[in-house]
């Protein structure tokens, strides 16, 4: 639902992702700061917690700012059954900066399980006749802006892999995120075209096509309702995701998010409410498809440490 609603909801606001980012993390700051409220008010989080130095938050703010901001604009012009196979590329940029940064080291099923993954996304997007590409009619820079969204949004998830609190993470990692959102903005949007002077007006008509009202708002049928359903999903998922990785374990809560990648992808291919025209997946696309998916259940197969005889 997740994956699904984050493209029906760019299809009426597809003029004004910027708005619609900045919106989603607004939400998001008064969601986490409440939850942080609470289990600070509960004593799980303490005060040497909240005193930290927050610079590791700014940069997580400018990266998810950025991660957010270009994959809605990528994800507004680009088919649904794209978005969740370039999004893998996410694995792949998490690998290399955890690498290069942290100097982590790989078991031998993660580095081929990755390396399935980025041919997978290759075959999948890429392979067959012109006219049997998923994104043959489709400019390069769309394709490009989401694969950088994911380098973005890695970047921050390595930063943010801290011995803290989720929550503490997650609420001050959101007000930088929507405090940057808001400054990126006019640079962002000169890229589309749209001239500083211009910003205010972009704005007020995002926020008309977003509620929808106005004589004037074309093209944005589906608002509010889609925006909203994504943004209660979103909020949902990340928090039903938070909870899985607590309840049981990181590699449980990774496989299941990737069993949503073919879901997503043959559900995006249907013909949905205000997006009738069904998108033909070509016989490359399911074979890079299933490659990506075998490499990410591989990337997630439990590592066992040797143990002794008395640890058996």
């Amino acid at each position: 639902m997740n994956r699904v609603l984050y493209k029906l909801a760019l299809v009426p606001m597809k003029e004004y992702p910027f708005f619609l980012a900045q919106v989603t993390t607004f939400g998001y700051v008064g969601i986490y700061f409440s939850i942080l409220f609470m289990r600070y008010s509960a004593g799980i989080v303490t005060n040497e917690m909240l005193s930290i130095p927050k610079y590791c938050f700014v940069l997580i703010g400018i990266l998810e700012a950025l991660g957010v901001a270009a994959g809605m604009s990528a994800g507004a012009m680009l088919p649904g059954p794209a978005i969740p196979i370039l999004s893998q590329t996410f694995l792949v940029w998490q690998l290399l900066f955890s690498t290069l940064i942290l100097g982590r080291k790989y078991a031998f099923n993660q580095i081929v399980g990755c390396l399935l993954v980025a041919v997978g996304v290759v075959v999948a997007v890429t392979c067959g006749s012109n006219g049997g590409q998923l994104l043959s009619n489709i400019d390069i820079m769309w394709p490009a802006l989401m694969i950088a969204s994911s380098a973005f949004q890695a970047g921050a998830s390595i930063i943010k892999g801290k011995p803290l609190d989720i929550f503490v993470v997650n609420s001050f990692g959101s007000g930088f995120q929507a405090l940057f959102v808001l400054l990126f903005m006019p640079f962002l949007s000169n890229m589309k075209g749209i001239p500083f002077a211009e910003l205010p007006s972009y704005l007020r008509s995002g926020a008309a096509c977003f509620l929808n009202i106005g004589n004037n708002v074309t093209g944005c049928d589906g608002a509010p309702l889609l925006p909203l359903l994504f943004i209660f999903t979103n909020m949902a998922f990340n928090i039903a995701l938070l909870n899985l990785v607590k309840i049981s374990s990181a590699v449980i809560s990774s496989l299941a998010a990737t069993l949503s990648v073919p879901l997503a992808i043959y559900v995006l291919a249907l013909p949905l409410p205000y997006l009738p025209e069904a998108s033909s997946l070509g016989p490359y696309f399911l074979i890079g498809s299933a490659v990506l998916v075998l490499g990410l259940i591989l990337y997630n197969l439990p590592q066992y440490a040797k143990q002794g005889p008395d640890n058996f």
